[in-house]
């Protein structure tokens, strides 16, 4: 089954805490609608560039996309 990476960007930010923070509140979400997650983290780009991302089941986007607004998203082969 696809894997989908949904990706939040933190344009402007020098620092990678906000991004990581940011997977805090991604986590508690996942975990308080019991969605299965592979892996969620915080990754710097460049010195202005900054994201968020989970990697949850292609089933499962929808209800995330709709609550927390991801600003996009990729397939993954996992």
């Amino acid at each position: 089954m696809d894997k989908i990476k949904l990706i939040w960007d933190f344009r402007g930010s020098t620092d990678l805490q906000v991004a990581t923070h940011y997977t805090k509140h991604i986590v508690e979400f996942l975990e308080e609608k019991n969605i299965k997650f592979f892996d969620v983290g915080g990754q710097s780009i460049s010195e202005f560039h900054q994201l968020a991302f989970a990697i949850i089941n292609k089933e499962d986007v929808n209800l995330v996309k709709n609550a927390l607004k991801p600003h996009r998203a990729l397939i993954v082969k996992f």
